[in-house]
């Protein structure tokens, strides 16, 4: 999508703006004394978990990067591979009911911003001590997956290892021979996942960056590396799904079918963005056909993330849940491969390493599974809360001086209007057209302060 430059846009008011945005979430900033005092306790401590595996992992992140939650290696077996997927150990360095543990578990989860993260744990351990960084011996709770000719898991393994990544690739320059092997794992999964009608958005990443004295906003479209590596993610999720619903304990990233109003919801939108949506068509295999690269598509893509939004957390002790499915992927499925960016995956390692090894999880885990889905869901609101916020602020900045211009647009929802271009949502009176309705706007308001734009019928 090509990069728009936004109208009026100090490089202070979008600075001042982003901190705004967090303190009106409720994002904590410092951490406490006794934490940052723990975590670096946590991280003097040499002596790992378990045996070293002395593989060549690799880890694949986005520029820049310094929280590295997981390194790979894959290698051909038969007709098939062998994944190891070494995940960052945080159970080796948070002792339970410590300062450290209790501020994680009201923090949740890192919350990004294009200026700054406000990360999990105190940057000793997540871009430390605990990061897969390379060269460096680590802790790491060690996935072993072997797949068949067609990309089904035959079998897993799970125990904890020390592990050492010997080279840091960004999406854009996997050496040629893990390219291979991760696009033949991933052609392979994807082929399976929509053969069992997942749903795969490919949502460009919204970036916000200086350019001379302003600022331009633009889509990063996803490399078909970031597609691959996902699938190992996924992967790796859903074994660990299959792994504690068999042992009848942990937690689940549950996903309800999609009502019927959601689906006539983003109906509308694809029509405000010309997009073709037939009838005939279910709404995995229409999202299917849509192509990040074109601006339309684009924005259409990211409004189908809120058709997914009754995603939830689900944890269970003695038998499975009645309902352990995610909609959009399809398959049971846990949220086990960041560790140092949301606290429920290390729950998930600590069930899944006790499923393996036929113990118990440790008394710690037991002890909170029914209140961590509360908890996530707050900080995933937290979270959401920051990107919306931001995104309602970029747009009021983009429009910031065109008050009076008319726009086409399309009502999607009662007094919720999607423009064609730009693709910016926004309200207008209510009792207004029907949803569906095409229409042209006037823009009356954009206000970056108040990070909204208001519109009325031209």
């Amino acid at each position: 999508m090509p990069a728009r430059r936004i109208s009026v846009a100090p490089a202070e008011v979008l600075r001042e703006g982003f901190d705004a945005v967090r303190r009106d979430a409720g994002v904590p900033e410092a951490f406490p004394v006794e934490v940052e005092a723990d975590a670096r306790r946590a991280a003097s401590r040499t002596a790992g978990l378990g045996e070293r595996v002395d593989v060549p992992f690799a880890t694949i992140d986005p520029p820049g990067s310094r929280d590295l939650d997981q390194a790979m290696h894959i290698e051909r077996s038969g007709e098939g591979h062998r994944v190891r997927y070494a995940i960052a150990d945080v159970g080796a360095f948070v002792a339970a009911g410590s300062a450290l543990d209790r501020d994680t578990h009201a923090r949740g989860v890192t919350v990004y911003a294009p200026d700054r993260n406000t990360p999990l744990h105190p940057l000793a351990l997540s871009e430390g001590a605990a990061s897969l960084l390379p060269g460096e011996w680590r802790p790491a709770v060690l996935w072993t997956l072997d797949l068949d000719g067609t990309g089904e898991l035959v079998a897993t393994h799970v125990a904890r290892a020390d592990v050492r990544s010997v080279a840091q690739h960004t999406y854009a320059d996997v050496p040629a021979e893990l390219a291979t092997l991760l696009r033949e794992v991933g052609e392979r999964r994807l082929a399976l996942e929509r053969a069992r009608g997942g749903v795969r958005l490919d949502v460009p990443e919204q970036e916000v960056v200086k350019d001379g004295g302003g600022w331009t906003v633009h889509y990063r479209v996803p490399l078909e590396t970031e597609d691959h590596n996902a699938q190992i993610s996924l992967l790796t999720g859903m074994a660990a799904a299959q792994l504690m619903l068999k042992t009848g304990i942990g937690i689940l990233r549950t996903q309800p079918p999609p009502d019927e109003r959601s689906l006539n919801f983003l109906r509308h939108q694809a029509q405000a963005l010309a997009v073709p949506w037939p009838q005939s068509l279910s709404y995995p295999e229409f999202i299917r056909t849509l192509d990040p690269s074109r601006p339309a598509h684009a924005a259409l893509m990211q409004e189908a993330t809120g058709v997914g939004r009754g995603a939830g957390y689900t944890a269970f002790d003695g038998s499975p849940p009645a309902d352990p499915e995610h909609f959009a992927i399809a398959a049971s499925y846990a949220h086990a491969t960041a560790p140092l960016r949301r606290l429920q995956d290390r729950y998930v390692s600590e069930c899944c390493l006790a499923a393996c090894a036929g113990t118990a999880p440790p008394d710690w885990v037991r002890a909170g599974l029914a209140a961590l889905p509360d908890a996530m869901v707050k900080a995933d609101h937290r979270a959401r809360v920051v990107e919306r916020g931001i995104v309602d602020l970029v747009e009021a900045v983009l429009l910031e001086g065109r008050e009076g211009e008319t726009f086409d647009a399309v009502v999607i929802d009662e007094a919720l209007v999607q423009l064609r271009d730009p693709a910016v949502r926004g309200r207008i009176a209510k009792h207004g057209p029907e949803p569906g309705t095409e229409i042209t706007v006037r823009l009356d308001r954009a206000d970056p302060a108040a990070r909204t734009v208001d519109f009325s019928v031209a």
